[in-house]
């Protein structure tokens, strides 16, 4: 591609690097969860955004940007979790088109016998890995990322679920 700006060899082994770390480090929270609790790595993330949320309900599209999903995505995950009682999902009384999704006594109890295994699986394989000056400068340059994807999508900064 002409006038292409490639990447230098430290620029590349970055880059792939993060690739690989998420890739493999998704894989194996979701492997270590769904061996540990009745929850995909899916309705884990869900989970926590609804148990986070004020009356631990949000609209869908709420709920897809803090996940940072689709909107097809996040509709179809919620439908599955609302068939084994997670959370229900409901019309929006002032939006016709809108929809609420909403954890129920259920997902809350689901939420807290996964959450304690999952966060020591993070510990395992994330956070005891790293120093806290590792992870002060990686929170910061996802942060500076992060700014930079939702200026570009014209949104506020999302913030992460573990």
């Amino acid at each position: 591609m002409p006038g292409a700006r490639w990447l230098d060899e430290e620029e590349a082994k970055a880059w792939r690097a993060l690739q690989m770390m998420q890739a493999r480090l998704g894989a194996a929270l979701a492997k270590d969860l769904v061996s540990h609790s009745q929850l995909s790595y899916q309705d884990y993330l869900v989970l926590i955004a609804l148990t986070e949320a004020p009356d631990g309900r949000l609209r869908l599209f709420e709920l897809g940007h803090a996940i940072g999903w689709e909107k097809s995505r996040t509709s179809h995950q919620v439908a599955r979790m609302a068939q084994r009682g997670l959370v229900d999902k409901f019309s929006c009384p002032s939006d016709r088109r809108g929809q609420w999704a909403i954890v129920t006594c259920a997902g809350r109890a689901a939420i807290e016998a996964a959450a304690p295994s999952h966060v020591a699986a993070v510990r395992r394989l994330f956070v005891d890995q790293l120093s806290r000056e590792q992870l002060a400068q990686l929170a910061s340059a996802a942060q500076t990322v992060l700014a930079t994807l939702d200026a570009a999508d014209g949104c506020e900064t999302r913030t992460a679920a573990s």
